[in-house]
């Protein structure tokens, strides 16, 4: 059986699998009882296939001869052919044309057609402008320019129609808003009217009618639902109104009981991703409105608003660039260019849903919602679905071949059934003679067969995985793990190494100076006394340089809040130094005034350091600097003195800063250089210098270590799980941090990024598995790591970023974790897992359910497949020997019902329990179905179908069952024995492997709930519908038998649990320590 079901047409990568990969297995799945619910949560390849067209502007390719591309492209710019003809509706076939004929013609990259496509759009509007009459509503609410007019101008990039309008400067004059001031609150009710929200078409939700309508398209239902109408109408004839009506009718009931269990569990579902979806869709931004800047959802982004832009962010909207510094935009999410583009002045067109790789700037929003390309983008791209995940994909291809055995064994129980009638019609002599009953017996029979297929054909398989998998998201959603890939949820379970960030993951992410030294002399800061005595400790002149350095060279703001308050916006670092800054009595808002701000070069990961060059009111210019230790002493020629005065830096001193900076890092505080330099050219294009600085002070930042951190880690190593830390800090910082956190162990191996890059490939195969810290480490160092444990040691690797520099590592990953608070958009889209607190515990908390998502499909399926082969066997063998099937179709449909809607329900939403990090992860390529589920369903399956053959062979005997009803008192007996086997064995299932299945069970009521409906609406169908469901009412004793029977599963599942299965030599040790136990859920 494993190889049937390690076929490779149901093998997938668990992350960014092939379009070819995912046809594939669809093409595979040839046994599909209702497609339509099989099939909903799969990603629809069509659909993404036309959002990519649209992306790229791209049709069905034409040829099209040169002479007859120029030939139009003449016609139709020439002006009389303009005055003549709709300009706008051949601008758009103009488009079309262009975009086609370069890309068949040439075969360029897309991005060239783009190009020529903004070309030719330009060179219409030249000869021909649309001219926009203003509405009325516009007019009076004070705005000055149509939305449909500054909606092309953006789109377009028509640079030419906005400087003939007056440049940025007109346009927001036209949309009534101030650059510094931002809209007004009264406002934004007009804005939306006149030029729309900032939402885009989403699929409607689908109604819960819509779920039972797609439960009613199994075909063998459908089937039954024909058989029992045909009974119905034979029954009346033959037996008359209303007894020739029950078969039916019970059969009726029972396909109506399955379709509102199936479609109410669905709907569950649904509202379940529906949350999931609109959480994943929150991203704000800051905005200056009334003056303040504040932080918004880029839904209430209204036309008009100021919107500050960094590294890292979404653009929220379409717009125009108002100043900034460096601003880098890279707009492959929308026209799949892979260059990024430089906005500025001269190119000050920015499109929504595009990134900022780099700088930062303010933008003027000129378009929103669905007048922007993004918006018609995303209304295609939101149909597209998502990616199914591997086991998913597994389990289609398990039920794919269960279901083709249970056809066979329907089809030949149909065949035994309908030979053994003919049989005994030809031996009676009443072969040739055939009544309105001999038609209701075949008739049965199909209904048989077909309902064999109801129970063989596991539909509920791969989507117990999507029950599992939605309920294990929307319970992590509540402890701040927002999952954004499903299949995320599944890999982080078999995670064997967590490559996480230090700060804001490993720490609390709240920064406070702690220490500085500054004149030669280090000082405790702790609060405005400190503070105060620092500042009677140095001179005045050093005071200043320190206050400008901290104010000027920094991305931080100080604003007043809504009761006047000084509110800093900033990241935790520059927020720490900013605070300390107005503790020494820095004026924020005086040192933006009289220092004009001339160039910035922003922190980020690679450079690790923030330049700025400012020009001083006396006409000279001063450039700051700031950033990691190492590299801003290495700028530094000078250093200010125990007196105050500048001084050569010599080398001997120059390891005395050293010193000093170890010895803050061992601290475990993050340190910063500041320096200084005045520049003496005044004139010309000025550049910001890369050496020559004088080192002002040394700035230790506490940022203590998160409480629960600990714990956290010695989980995740019980767990088998490695924990090594990258961060960008000082070796001597991550160290002292790494062995508080219990991460750095005896053996273990801390690093620098620039000596692990330069390692050959063979010392980096010595010396990963020991790797436990990576200090002053690059994002591409990250890279590295993460690229070499997976393919040197097939690792299953999860890695935390948060920066825009981290994307690579993220995607590269088994699992990205982006931390929401600390993290950018871009490090977000890149990412599987948005750990929404930052902390390191919830990234373990993810881990656990991976693992117990995992284990519970496992559960489910080893619970199904018992009831099939039981189910399918039993039937067929009586079949054969006796000529009638025990069990009914109505009893199958109710048995259906048990294993496979309420089956999963029960199954597969068990929470985790601590056992599951006790053991090792499940390795790559692992078995699905372990040798302990085929020894639990081969255990339980002998006994169920011993009791039940007996039963059925021997029953009536055994029990001394007589009268008129006895045979129907029997099969009553096997149907109730049999049903309450599965509810027994529905609790053997919690655990595969230990005896004691009661842990934690009372604390599941979903569970509980479901083994008590069973239990309650058996009794119902036996006592009370017998005349649907072939059943007679069963006396105590019956009662009390049927039970046991079930009950008596318990303890022979714990004697089965205790039949070895593994040999001690598959025992070996993992090449990071620990010893690598089975795989498969035997710890658990």
């Amino acid at each position: 059986m494993d190889s049937l079901l390690s076929m490779k047409d149901f093998e997938l990568e668990p992350k960014n699998p092939s379009p070819e990969a995912l046809r594939r297995w669809r093409s595979a799945v040839s046994l599909v009882k209702n497609r339509r619910r099989r099939f909903r949560m799969v990603a629809d390849l069509d659909k993404r296939d036309q959002a990519q067209q649209i992306k790229h502007g791209i049709k069905v390719p034409l040829f099209i001869p040169s002479t007859f591309f120029h030939f139009i492209l003449s016609c139709a710019c020439s002006e009389k052919f303009l005055r003549s003809h709709n300009a706008f509706t051949w601008r758009i076939k103009l488009k079309s044309f262009a975009i086609l004929y370069l890309y068949i013609l040439h075969q360029e990259k897309i991005r060239i057609a783009l190009y020529v496509q903004k070309a030719a759009l330009q060179f219409i509007d030249a000869g021909s402008r649309v001219e926009y009459k203003l509405p009325e509503e516009a007019r009076q609410a004070g705005f000055g320019i149509h939305p449909d007019e500054i909606a092309a101008i953006v789109r377009g990039h028509d640079f030419k129609n906005l400087m003939n309008i007056g440049g940025v400067e007109a346009i927001t004059r036209k949309l009534a808003v101030s650059v510094d001031e931002g809209i007004s609150e009264e406002s934004i009710d007009p804005r939306q009217k006149v030029y729309g929200v900032n939402r885009y078409t989403e699929k409607p939700s689908r109604s819960f009618l819509m779920f039972v309508w797609d439960a009613l398209q199994d075909l063998t239902l459908i089937i039954l639902i024909i058989c029992a109408v045909v009974s119905i109408g034979v029954g009346i004839a033959t037996e008359g109104f209303p007894k020739g009506t029950y078969d039916g009718v019970g059969i009726i009931l029972s396909i109506f009981l399955v379709v509102i269990v199936t479609a109410v569990s669905d709907y569950q579902q649904s509202l379940q991703f529906r949350d999931l979806d609109k959480e994943k869709k929150k991203i704000f931004v800051h905005v200056t409105r009334g003056g303040k800047r504040q932080k918004i959802s880029i839904y209430d982004i209204v036309v008009g608003d100021i919107v500050h832009l960094s590294t890292g962010d979404q653009v929220p909207a379409d717009g125009l660039y108002i100043s900034g510094y460096f601003l880098l935009i890279d707009e492959s999410s929308l026209s799949g260019e892979s260059e990024p583009v430089n906005v500025n002045e001269e190119k000050p067109f920015l499109l929504s849903g595009t990134k900022v790789q780099d700088g930062q700037g303010k933008m003027l929003v000129t378009t929103v919602g669905m007048k922007t390309e993004w918006g018609k983008l995303m209304e295609t791209l939101n149909e597209g679905g998502e990616d199914e995940t591997p086991l998913q994909v597994k389990l289609n291809g398990v039920a794919t071949i269960i279901g083709k055995i249970g056809l066979s064994f329907a089809c030949l129980t149909f065949v035994v059934l309908t030979i053994r009638f003919l049989a005994e019609k030809a031996i009676n002599g009443d072969i040739s003679s055939w009544s309105s009953n001999d038609a209701l017996k075949l008739l049965d029979f199909f209904a048989i067969a077909v309902t064999i297929i109801v129970v063989a054909v596991p539909e509920g398989l791969p989507l117990a995985v999507t029950l599992s998998l939605a309920f294990a998201m929307k319970k992590l959603m509540n402890d701040k793990a927002l999952v954004r890939h499903l299949s995320a949820c599944e890999t982080m379970g078999s995670s064997s190494c967590i490559c996480t960030d230090k700060t804001g993951t490993l720490t609390t992410n709240h920064m406070v100076v702690n220490k500085i030294w500054i004149c030669e002399k280090a000082t405790h800061i702790k609060g405005k006394e400190s503070a105060d005595e620092l500042k009677t400790t140095i001179p005045d002149g050093v005071q200043s340089i320190l206050s400008q350095a901290i104010c000027q060279n920094t991305s931080a703001e100080v604003v007043k809040d809504k009761d006047g308050n000084n509110t800093i916006l900033g990241t935790p670092t520059e927020s720490a130094l900013m605070e300390f800054g107005l503790l020494l009595g820095a004026d924020f808002d005086e040192q933006r005034r009289v220092y004009k701000i001339l160039k910035i070069e922003p922190f980020n990961s690679v450079r690790k350091k923030m330049s700025v060059l400012v020009a001083l009111p006396d006409g000279g210019v001063r450039a700051f600097c700031k950033g990691a230790s190492e590299i801003i002493l290495k700028m530094c020629n000078k250093i200010i003195d125990h007196n105050g005065e500048v001084v050569d830096l010599p080398e001997d001193q120059a390891d005395n800063v050293t010193a000093v900076i170890n010895g803050f890092a061992s601290e475990a505080l993050r340190t910063l250089c500041l320096a200084v330099k005045d520049i003496n050219e005044t004139k010309g294009d000025i550049n910001i210098p890369d050496s020559g600085y004088t080192l002002i002070a040394i700035v230790g930042i506490k940022d203590p270590v998160r409480p629960g951190v600990r714990e956290a880690v010695q989980t995740c190593l019980a767990a088998g799980v490695t924990v090594r830390m990258v961060t960008g800090d000082n070796i001597h910082t991550a160290r002292a941090i790494a062995q508080e956190c219990g991460i750095l162990t005896e053996g273990g191996v801390a690093i620098e990024g620039p000596e692990f890059r330069n390692l050959s490939p063979e010392q980096m195969k010595d010396i990963i598995p020991r790797i436990q810290v990576m200090a002053r480490s690059l994002p591409l160092d990250k890279h590295k790591l993460v690229t070499n444990l997976r393919s040197m040691f097939g690792e299953v690797v999860a890695v935390t970023g948060d920066g825009t520099n981290d994307a690579p590592a993220l995607h590269e990953s088994d699992i990205g974790l982006a931390m929401g608070i600390a993290g950018t958009e871009v490090a977000k889209e890149n990412a599987d897992v948005i750990i929404m607190d930052d902390n390191f515990t919830t990234i373990v908390n993810v881990a656990k359910w991976g693992r117990a998502v995992y284990i519970n499909i496992q559960k489910f399926v080893q619970f199904q497949l018992t009831v099939n082969i039981v189910a399918l066997v039993i039937n067929f063998v009586s079949a054969c020997i006796t000529g009638s099937a025990p069990l009914t179709a109505v009893q199958l449909l109710w048995v259906n019902l048990i294993m496979d809607t309420l089956g999963a329900l029960a199954l597969a939403t068990e929470p985790p329990n601590e056992g599951l990090m006790k053991r090792p992860p499940v390795t790559r390529g692992a078995s699905f179905i372990t040798k302990t589920m085929w020894r639990n369903i081969i255990g339980q399956s002998i006994y169920q179908l011993i009791v039940l053959g007996i039963l059925t062979f021997d029953g009536l005997k055994l029990l001394n069952i007589s009268g008129p009803d006895a045979t129907k008192v029997l099969n009553t007996l096997i149907f109730n024995s049999f049903v309450f086997c599965q509810v027994f064995n529905e609790i053997n299932s919690r655990d595969m492997e230990k005896i004691n299945v009661f842990r934690g069970m009372f604390r599941s009521w979903i569970f509980l709930g479901i083994i008590f409906a069973t239990a309650v609406f058996q009794v119902i169908i036996v006592e009370f519908l017998g005349t649907f469901a072939s059943t007679v009412p069963l006396n105590w004793q019956m009662w009390l038998l049927s039970i046991a029977i079930g009950v008596v599963s318990m303890p022979l599942a714990a004697i089965i649990k205790c039949i070895p299965i593994e040999r001690a030599s598959a025992i070996k040790h993992h090449h990071d320590g620990y010893e690598a136990l089975p795989s498969g859920p035997e710890l658990a």
